[in-house]
């Protein structure tokens, strides 16, 4: 735990430790001071909004589970489901991904365009990875080849473990 020393709220005379924060949740965490996570950087969650990518909370339509990748669709309001190259028209295109299983009708964490992947295993860096038209809401290395499906680029593996998320439709096979 990284901490720090701060002046004490009831006796300014006096000073307390308080631990630093490696997440934000808004206002409460005013005037604390930011450590980075274990993955050696800053949350994206401490940061101002405009910097850096974009996390929004959606309800699920289906459940999802960590590194699913999804679609924004609006069936009773704004959901997310399992992205899915076979789709005719490309109509479930990769939008987000979510880093944390999301259970049917919960709501939680979106990641966006310019966020990171992480959490993987058996990525080659360099490599570009695309929508998997064979299992909604995963990627592959080898882009759909079956007619009608959606060739998605969803990004480039940074290191074995990582994508750079940075979602670009292709055209359909």
């Amino acid at each position: 735990m990284t901490a720090y020393l701060r002046p004490n709220a009831t006796n300014p005379g006096l000073m307390e430790r308080a631990a630093a924060a490696t997440t934000s949740a808004g206002a409460g965490d005013a005037n604390r001071l930011v450590a980075l996570n274990a993955s050696g950087k800053v949350d994206s969650t401490a940061l101002p909004g405009g910097i850096g990518g974009r996390i929004e909370q959606i309800q699920a339509s289906e459940t999802l589970v960590a590194g699913d990748l999804v679609n924004i669709h609006n069936v009773g309001g704004r959901r997310v489901r399992k992205a899915d190259a076979s789709q005719a028209t490309a109509s479930r295109l990769a939008q987000g991904f979510v880093l944390a299983g999301i259970a049917s009708g919960a709501t939680g964490d979106v990641y966006l365009d310019g966020e990171e992947i992480t959490g993987l295993t058996g990525l080659t860096p360099g490599t570009e990875y695309y929508l998997s038209g064979s299992a909604a809401g995963t990627f592959t290395a080898t882009p759909p080849a079956t007619a009608g499906h959606a060739v998605q680029s969803i990004g480039f593996a940074t290191d074995t473990a990582s994508i750079q998320f940075d979602p670009q439709f292709r055209y359909l096979a």
